[in-house]
């Protein structure tokens, strides 16, 4: 089995993990397993019965849905995970079916947590339901933001406070630690993530571009300067 301990500076980066309680900690590294995906394929899908939590520590998972049956069906891309976020909480407080698809955007590699084990460890251990509620509040927190965001902000504002949320590992990771400056992402997925046209989100990427922002490669966008992207979100 691959040796966990390896993984430990990723995880202890993000602040969720950083700031458990070191028993919670140490239980979840106890009973983790580690998972590798290749670019494309399937985690988990829509309906899916609950399988755990996980941790990505190395590639990018894609959180999506899906509109349309057949010829028409169309992805909707709504998050691209990236270390060291953690993911399917909702799952393991209500017990039902999972609610979007699951797939590796690039290869990955992931931390598991089974599902009937974490629940067990749960059981013995009740005051840490707490701790794992933080983990789905964050994610609540940022939900309201998106939405209020995608009623009142125009679209180069949003693009911006997008690629600055990614940056940021979606609130778990901070410039003091390990800001993301190379983005796993396509200029499709951004304008599906923010509900535009992909016409509008290049005319917004060239335009970031040539005030130096950023730099758009092929399935991917290195970002150059983080104050200039923070000023963009203004």
């Amino acid at each position: 089995m691959p040796d966990i301990s390896s993984h430990l500076p990723m995880l202890r980066s993000g602040r969720w993990f950083a700031q458990l309680p070191p028993d919670f900690a140490q239980g979840l590294l106890a009973m983790a397993r580690v998972r590798t995906l290749q670019a494309g394929e399937k985690l988990f899908l829509r309906e899916a019965a609950p399988c755990g939590l996980y941790a990505v520590v190395r590639g990018t998972i894609r959180i999506s849905g899906h509109s349309g049956e057949g010829d028409a069906a169309r992805e909707a891309v709504l998050v691209l995970l990236s270390p060291p976020q953690w993911f399917g909480e909702i799952s393991v407080f209500d017990g039902s079916t999972r609610t979007h698809d699951a797939h590796a955007a690039e290869a990955c590699t992931l931390l598991h947590i089974p599902h009937e084990e974490l629940l067990a460890w749960l059981a013995r251990h009740p005051a840490h339901w707490r701790d794992l509620a933080v983990l789905m509040a964050d994610k609540l927190r940022l939900a309201f933001v998106s939405m209020e965001e995608q009623t009142v902000l125009p679209a180069p504002q949003r693009l911006a406070r997008r690629l600055l949320t990614m940056a940021l590992s979606y609130g778990q990771a901070t410039e003091s630690d390990r800001t993301l400056r190379v983005l796993a992402v396509t200029q499709e997925q951004l304008a599906l993530m923010i509900g535009v046209s992909r016409q509008t989100t290049n005319q917004i990427l060239r335009d970031f571009k040539a005030r130096g922002v950023l730099h758009v490669q092929r399935g991917c966008i290195e970002l150059l300067d983080l104050q200039a992207l923070r000023a963009e979100c203004e």
